[in-house]
């Protein structure tokens, strides 16, 4: 199959990586970001379009069918948030985004950058994993053709990539200890953005991927 995908959170480090994979994949026909500034990246595979307001995209609903593939990597911080904040930060706009996507695209496998402690009973007492739990649950009742939710820990940064988070810079080479100590809770960037490929081409057994599910199906 040809993948036609489209990318939020490409200035952020995982989206940026995801990117990168996704263009150097010959699976991969075409590629539409979604930003609110550019990422800066130009490639005969990549279109981009400046937009403001992801919790309204009523003015680009035009340019966002014919595609098979959504790898949502967009997303923000707990710290300093009130819930109510964080939720129309993080739950309001994912759902926008997808409501919008699946009507537009119902043969579409939608990828969702979640995180590792995630509650998937919305039931715990920390506010993020309740809020992230939430929105998988509520992307996996979805009619696309699949929805995955990638659980990933600690992300090892790509090398050359310009949105890497600064405390990565300074102790990405504890990875192969990290890789040792936690398996379970460590994956590659690269190893995501592979994932997510072989998802939409082949999809997978589980809906919530942990590491280990991500690193397996990145092959």
């Amino acid at each position: 199959m040809k993948i036609k995908a489209i990318i939020t959170g490409t200035t952020g480090m995982v989206g940026e990586g995801v990117l990168h994979v996704a263009l150097a994949d010959p699976r991969v026909e075409k590629v539409l970001v979604i930003n609110r500034r550019t990422c800066g990246v130009q490639h005969e595979k990549l279109t981009e379009i400046l937009h403001k307001d992801f919790h309204d995209f009523s003015a680009i609903e035009g340019q966002l069918s014919g595609y098979n593939a959504c790898y949502f990597c967009l997303g923000v911080s707990s710290m300093g948030m009130k819930e109510e904040q964080y939720r129309h930060l993080t739950y309001d706009l994912a759902m926008h985004v997808a409501n919008t996507l699946v009507r537009l695209n119902p043969d579409m496998t939608f990828c969702y950058i979640s995180g590792a402690g995630t509650d998937g009973t919305e039931q715990g007492r920390s506010m993020w994993a309740k809020v992230k739990g939430k929105t998988e649950n509520d992307l996996a009742k979805l009619p696309f053709k699949a929805v995955y939710n990638f659980r990933p820990g600690y992300i090892q940064p790509m090398v050359g990539m310009k949105n890497t988070y600064k405390v990565l810079r300074y102790i990405s080479w504890m990875f192969p200890g990290f890789k040792v100590l936690f398996p379970s809770y460590v994956v590659r960037l690269e190893q995501i953005g592979q994932a997510m490929l072989n998802a939409t081409e082949k999809g997978y057994s589980k809906q919530v991927l942990e590491c280990r599910d991500i690193v397996a199906l990145a092959g």
